[in-house]
């Protein structure tokens, strides 16, 4: 999975806004910055080319994830890290931030209180958020295909997962309870770009928690193959463009 996520997934959907998040954090000059849930480490490539200078720790729950970005991303400091029980001290960071990881914490209120705890006064939690399905052409023709082939139980991990933390009052909410008071929100549209539907179907079929939902209703090359057709017939053959959707969140630790 990390192998395919790196290769067909990365370049189209995740590095435009890694580099634009990287920009933010550039901008509040930390020296210690501590990413959560950092996955192959496309987010942590682009914090280290910005920041130079600052000292960036790469976390991740899973181990093959971390195994891979460690060797991507080897100026870093990887470890293994649970974001709702992280192993550090308190105030040991100028700057949290993570790339569309806080969706998949199962108590996101603890995370962002374990965050809060991590940060220095005045620190930053800074993390994006996909916005709804359908803000996403991508990810949106991807669901529609899958209809296609599973009409009766489609997989729901898409809907569920990534887009199933858009609700920006629902995010202000959490990050109010677990303590943050000063929270700026702002969304950022991308367009997207990649070398062909095919290449993102297997992206998101093979390399995402996606697969196991397919692997357990069907054959996974196969369904691999009938979801890059329909993705084709929506977004166009050969290389293809679509609208991205994120909403960004701001929230900085009280003096």
């Amino acid at each position: 999975m990390p192998d395919a996520y790196e290769r067909w997934l990365v370049p189209s959907v995740f590095r435009p806004f890694a580099a634009e998040l990287a920009r933010r954090a550039a901008e509040l000059t930390p020296d210690r910055i501590l990413e959560l849930g950092a996955g192959t480490g496309v987010l942590t490539r682009e914090l280290v080319a910005a920041m130079p200078s600052a000292t960036v720790t790469a976390t991740d729950l899973n181990d093959a994830m971390v195994d891979l970005g460690r060797g991507l991303a080897p100026s870093a400091h990887w470890r293994p890290a649970d974001a709702m029980d992280l192993p550090f001290g308190n105030s040991e960071f100028d700057l949290v931030v993570c790339q569309f990881g806080v969706m998949f914490f199962p108590d996101k209120r603890a995370a962002f209180a374990e965050a809060r705890r991590v940060l220095a006064p005045g620190g930053v939690l800074l993390f994006n958020t996909w916005a709804a399905l359908d803000e996403h052409d991508f990810q949106a023709a991807l669901v529609a295909g899958l209809e296609t082939v599973f009409r009766d139980d489609p997989p729901t991990f898409m809907v569920s997962l990534p887009h199933g933390y858009a609700d920006v009052d629902v995010v202000l909410g959490d990050l109010r309870a677990s303590g943050f008071d000063s929270v700026d929100v702002e969304s950022v549209t991308i367009e997207g770009t990649a070398t062909s539907a095919e290449d993102l179907a297997r992206g998101y079929c093979t390399g995402t928690p996606l697969r196991a939902g397919i692997e357990s209703r069907g054959d996974l090359e196969a369904t691999t193959a009938i979801v890059a057709r329909a993705m084709e017939a929506r977004l166009g053959s050969g290389p293809v463009s679509g609208r991205m959707i994120a909403h960004v969140f701001q929230a900085r630790r009280a003096e």
